[in-house]
């Protein structure tokens, strides 16, 4: 018998990945969360095989809270359920240790495909970011010459560091304890120097560096 939790603020989806769940799996005993801390909560007190997790949930919205999931169970499956752009966010998070990440607009049978596939102990990504990680390997390193994070003064690559890992302007500034007006400007002047247009291409550029974390 499985044991899944779904953790995400909105009734409507809770209720909607919960009749998926019970369809897939015969007696699955499946719990509720709203909140980051109900979710620990509710890891401290039973094992779970599973954890659907929004990405977006109140108390949560870093990587870092894989961590202090793991913490509590270490062998739980987590799946992040986003309404988040996922060529963004994907990797970064399969990366932090989640087990796969779907996209809540997903169809019906994709949302099964991922379910049963990190139930099985498979890490679950779409097809479009399956191909965004083979482009990622096939796409050759600059010369080290051409680097532009070199432009960047120490704290323009701390700012960069954290954007490229999915933080939002708030939680930066909640960070590095700065205004959010100068985290944005920091963000602004990362872009020019680099070259970008947006946190994906910053990301990109980043990648094909081979600097993580930037020093």
């Amino acid at each position: 018998m499985k044991t899944v939790l779904i953790a995400d603020d909105h009734t409507i989806v809770r209720l909607g990945v919960l009749l998926i769940v019970k369809s897939m799996f015969l007696n699955a005993q499946v719990y509720e969360a709203e909140t980051l801390d109900q979710t620990i909560a509710q890891l401290e007190t039973r094992p779970f095989d599973l954890l659907i997790l929004d990405i977006n949930i109140p108390g949560g919205n870093n990587l870092q809270m894989i961590n202090a999931l793991r913490l509590r169970q270490p062998n739980i499956k987590i799946l992040m359920f986003s309404g988040y752009e996922e060529q963004l966010f994907a990797l970064n998070y399969i990366q932090a240790g989640a087990d796969g990440y779907l996209v809540k607009h997903s169809p019906e049978e994709e949302i099964r495909t991922a379910l049963r596939m990190v139930m099985n102990n498979e890490k679950y990504i779409s097809a479009a970011v399956k191909d965004q990680l083979l482009a990622r390997l096939q796409q050759p390193r600059p010369p080290l010459a051409e680097n532009p994070i070199s432009a960047l003064s120490a704290r323009e690559k701390e700012v960069m560091n954290l954007l490229v890992k999915g933080e939002s302007i708030g939680s930066i500034a909640d960070m590095l304890h700065l205004q959010i007006t100068t985290v944005s400007t920091y963000k602004s002047r990362i872009f020019e120097k680099m070259g970008t247009a947006n946190v994906i291409e910053l990301a990109e550029k980043v990648r094909l560096y081979n600097i993580s974390p930037v020093s």
